[in-house]
C-alpha cells in the first residue's frame, strides 16, 4: 500500500552552473512496501539466508522536490530511500527507464536511490547466492522492486504543493567504530577489545544527526530525513526480512505526528562504523535491560530524542523559497591497486576455503580479485566511473555517493564545505568499502584488497570533488 501527502516547494539546478534565484518550493512525497508476498534470500552475509518470515517490513520512501515561481530557475528531483543493503548495479537504470514512461514531464537524471544498509533485506544481484525452487527468483524481485519505485516516485512526484522546509542538528550514539587496532599494528572489524594487545579503536566516530524537516501549506510535518552515520544492521544475521532500526524509527516518529509522516533513512560515511557494542558492552546492556528496550527499540530512542532537539530549533526558522540548485556530476575515481602480495594472498585463501561447498560465496568473493589483477595486467582495468550528485538547498548541502565510505572522509566534507550543515548520503550505488590509508595499513575485513574496488587514494579524489562541486554551489 502506498502513502502519499502533498509536501514543500523546493528549488533544484542540475549540471550547468546557471545563476539561481529562490523560488517557491514545492514538495510530494509517498511510502510504499518493496517487501514480497513470498520467501526470499537475504543479502548481506556470506552464506545464503532464507525469509519466510517478516519481522518488520521493507519500504522506500519518496521525496519529490521542485522550485516554482515566476522568473525563478526551475529544477526537479526525487529522492528515494530504501531498505535495501545497496543499490545494486541495474536497480537505478532500470527504475528511471520505467519512470520515465510514468513521468515524461521529469527529468530521470535527477532520481536518486540510497539504501540504508540493512542486511535482512532481499537480494537484488544475481549469481551471488544459491536460490532453491520455491524461492523468489532475483530477476523476478528486481522486476518487482523498480516497480514499486517507479510508483512511489510517482505518488510523491503528483502529490507536489507548497510548503517549508527547516534543518536542524542534533546527537545520538549510534555507531561505535567497529575496527579494532592491536600491538602488532593489525586491525580487525569486531575485533576483541580484552585482550593484552588491544591498543585502541582505529578511526574517528560522528555523533551528530542531521535532519530535515518538511510542512504543507497548513502547517503540517509531511516528511523528514534523517541523516545518521551508521548502517542499520543491528540484527544482520537474522533470516527473517526486517528493516532494522530505521522500523522502529519511523513508527515512533508516526505515533507523535501522525501517520502522514514519511521518514527517509539517509546513513552517512560510516563505512568502518556499526550500531554493534565494541566495549563497556555489559554496562550497556544492563542499562538497555532496566528501561526494558530491546536494542532495537534503545538505537530508535537515541535517534528520535536527537530528532526532538533538531526539531526544536528547526521549526523556528521555516524556509518557504529556499534556494535550490541541484548538480549531477559524473566523475572517475582511481582503482586500487592489486598487488603481487594480494594475487598470493588471495590464492592462500582460496586454497583454504575449498572443498567445502558452503564456501562457495567467500571463494568467489576472493576470486574476484584475481579477474581485477588480470584486466589490470592487461590493461583493459578501467576508473570506477560514479554519478555524484549535489544539492543546495538553502544553507544545505547533500551529496551523494556509491560506497560504504570511512566516516573519516565524511568528516573530511563536512567540515570543508561551506555549508551551514552538510548531509552525506552513502550506498547510493553498490556499495564497496573504501578504506582510509591507515586502515588499509592495517588490514581485516573491509580494508583489504577483497574489501575495495575503490582505495585510499580514490577517496581522498572523492572527497575532493564532492567539496570542491558544494564550493561551486556557494559560488553562483
Amino acid at each position: 500500500m502506498i502513502r502519499c501527502c502533498a509536501m514543500i516547494s523546493l528549488t533544484v539546478i542540475c549540471l550547468t552552473a546557471a545563476p539561481v534565484r529562490a523560488g517557491e518550493l514545492a514538495i510530494g512525497a509517498a511510502t510504499v512496501s518493496i517487501t514480497p508476498d513470498q520467501p526470499v534470500a537475504l543479502s548481506g552475509q556470506m552464506r545464503t539466508r532464507i525469509a519466510r518470515e517478516v519481522d518488520s517490513e521493507v519500504t522506500a520512501t519518496a521525496l519529490a522536490l521542485e522550485s516554482r515561481g515566476e522568473g525563478a530557475t526551475g529544477d526537479q528531483a526525487i529522492l528515494i530511500s530504501c531498505d535495501l543493503v545497496a543499490i545494486r548495479d541495474g536497480i537505478l537504470d532500470k527504475t528511471r527507464q520505467k519512470l520515465s514512461e510514468q513521468l515524461p514531464g521529469f527529468d530521470v537524471s535527477k532520481l536518486v536511490v540510497n539504501a540504508t544498509h540493512t542486511h535482512t533485506g532481499p537480494v537484488t544481484r544475481e549469481g551471488r547466492y544459491e536460490i532453491s525452487e520455491g524461492v523468489m527468483p532475483v530477476a523476478d524481485y528486481v522486476e518487482f522492486l523498480t516497480d514499486r519505485l517507479a510508483t512511489v516516485a510517482v505518488q510523491a512526484w503528483e502529490s507536489r504543493a507548497p510548503g517549508s522546509v527547516g534543518w536542524g542538528l542534533g546527537h545520538a550514539v549510534v555507531a561505535q567504530n567497529r575496527r579494532s587496532l592491536y600491538a602488532d599494528g593489525s586491525a580487525q572489524m569486531y575485533g576483541r577489545t580484552n585482550r593484552p594487545n588491544f591498543r585502541g579503536i582505529e578511526g574517528p566516530e560522528d555523533h551528530g544527526v542531521e535532519v530535515l524537516f518538511f510542512w504543507n501549506g497548513d502547517d503540517e510535518l509531511i516528511a523528514t530525513a534523517v541523516n545518521v552515520a551508521c548502517p542499520s544492521q543491528e540484527v544482520e544475521g537474522l533470516s527473517r526480512v526486517n528493516a532494522d532500526f530505521w522500523h522502529q524509527v519511523r513508527e515512533t516518529l508516526k505515533e507523535k505526528h501522525g501517520e502522514q509522516l514519511h521518514v527517509l533513512g539517509w546513513t552517512g560515511a560510516a563505512g568502518d562504523q556499526s550500531p554493534h557494542l565494541m566495549y563497556r558492552k555489559a554496562a550497556e546492556e544492563r542499562m538497555r535491560r532496566l528501561r526494558g528496550l530491546s536494542r532495537l527499540e534503545e538505537l530508535a530512542r537515541r535517534i528520535v530524542r536527537a530528532w526532538d532537539d533538531a526539531y526544536e530549533g528547526a521549526r523556528q526558522e521555516k524556509q518557504t523559497d529556499p534556494v535550490l540548485i541541484h548538480k549531477v556530476v559524473d566523475i572517475e575515481l582511481p582503482l586500487r591497486p592489486v598487488t603481487e602480495e594480494d594475487v598470493a594472498n588471495v590464492k592462500a585463501r582460496i586454497e583454504s576455503l575449498s572443498g567445502n561447498p558452503k564456501n562457495a560465496v567467500r571463494i568467489g568473493w576472493h576470486r574476484r580479485v584475481l579477474e581485477r589483477y588480470e584486466a589490470q595486467q592487461a590493461g583493459t582495468a578501467e576508473p570506477y566511473r560514479m554519478e555524484l550528485h549535489v544539492l543546495r538547498l538553502g544553507d544545505v548541502a547533500i551529496a551523494t555517493n556509491d560506497f560504504e565510505l570511512f566516516t573519516q572522509f565524511g568528516i573530511q566534507m563536512k567540515s570543508r564545505s561551506p555549508a551551514l550543515q552538510t548531509f552525506l548520503i552513502q550506498l547510493a550505488g553498490p556499495g564497496t568499502y573504501v578504506p582510509t590509508a591507515i586502515a588499509a595499513a592495517g588490514g581485516g575485513y573491509s580494508a583489504i584488497i577483497e574489501s575495495n574496488v575503490v582505495g585510499a587514494e580514490g577517496g581522498q579524489a572523492l572527497t575532493d570533488r564532492t567539496v570542491e562541486v558544494i564550493n561551486s554551489l556557494w559560488a553562483e
